[in-house]
């Protein structure tokens, strides 16, 4: 595989699994490509291409040349400086990185993570929101999350990556795609009557084990493991997290309980309140998940994978 190879297999795979469905996905790239063709000529040199094919912004390949054969990768899921020097001293050492994979955005996929946020207005709908009412929640959390990103220096790893000349890329939503996909699933497929049996469930899997044992196991944040779980969310993706707003309506659509990878004290309030139990699978463990299952593919490809920043590998 080349760099772009490994690329367009992130964005492949996240689109295989996207909770919108293919059609909503290539909705999403046609309006994209409606867009281009009314810019102008000055205008198209600052259009993202990439956003052509690809519908997750904060996925990208971020430095390096997309030709360059890939056999071995430093993944991770955050990647700084620190990681960068890691992987030229691992070089050094004789143990060659041709490519650091981070899977939290950096350089220009983390300046616009807030796009890929639209995605959680047609989950929403799926889940009985109309669509109206969740585009308006969204809204100003969108907002709020690009006011917050714009001050942060996107590009201080990637500068560290181009300096000494290593590939550096981002596979952030496809990656949450994946754990998505295979979290709801699990869940479909299971007795569960109580949210201590999502507990359960979650401490089967070896990332949250071995999670568990490091004291950053799942956790029930709202309810209590006798409450019934009633109708069980899956809701680990969509850039970052949504509007505390959407609990009411979750609630009205007949959501009991959500299995989340972190909430925030406003949020985990707004849940209480509308009698959703929340479970916190655990952050690091749950984006280990939807990396590892991209590595797996890799690593299919002759691809070898070195995990490193807080990844828990586990192959399949």
């Amino acid at each position: 595989m080349n760099l772009n190879d490994v690329y367009q297999l992130a964005v492949k795979l996240g689109i295989s699994v996207d909770p919108r469905g293919k059609e909503k996905v290539e909705r999403v790239l046609e309006k994209s490509k409606d867009k281009f063709d009314k810019l102008n000529d000055e205008e198209k040199e600052f259009f993202d291409m990439d956003s052509l094919e690809n519908p997750y912004s904060d996925t990208r390949i971020l430095t390096g040349d997309k030709e360059k054969k890939i056999k071995r990768v430093l993944m991770g899921i955050d990647i700084d400086t620190s990681e960068v020097l890691l992987a030229d001293r691992l070089s050094e050492k004789g143990d060659g990185v041709d490519a650091i994979i981070a899977h939290h955005p950096e350089g220009k996929a983390l300046a616009a993570l807030h796009d890929v946020m639209h995605m959680q207005e047609d989950i929403l709908h799926d889940l009985g929101v109309p669509i109206n009412v969740a585009e308006g929640i969204m809204s100003k959390r969108i907002s709020r999350v690009k006011r917050g990103i714009m001050p942060i220096n996107h590009n201080k790893a990637c500068d560290a990556a181009s300096i000494l000349d290593i590939p550096l890329m981002s596979v952030h939503t496809p990656a949450d795609n994946l754990v998505v996909d295979f979290l709801q699933n699990k869940v479909d497929n299971a007795q569960i009557d109580t949210v201590g049996d999502v507990i359960d469930l979650l401490k089967e899997i070896p990332e949250y084990k071995e999670a568990t044992k490091l004291k950053a196991g799942p956790t029930i944040v709202v309810g209590s493991k006798d409450r019934r779980a009633g109708k069980v969310v899956v809701e680990m993706t969509g850039g970052t997290g949504g509007s505390k707003k959407a609990f009411e309506k979750l609630s009205q659509a007949g959501v009991g309980t959500l299995v989340c990878m972190h909430i925030g004290e406003e949020h985990r309030k707004k849940a209480e309140e509308n009698h959703i139990n929340v479970v916190i699978a655990g952050h690091i463990a749950s984006d280990s998940i939807g990396m590892n299952l991209f590595a797996d593919k890799l690593a299919e490809e002759g691809v070898e994978v070195l995990p490193c920043s807080g990844l828990i590998r586990v192959s399949r």
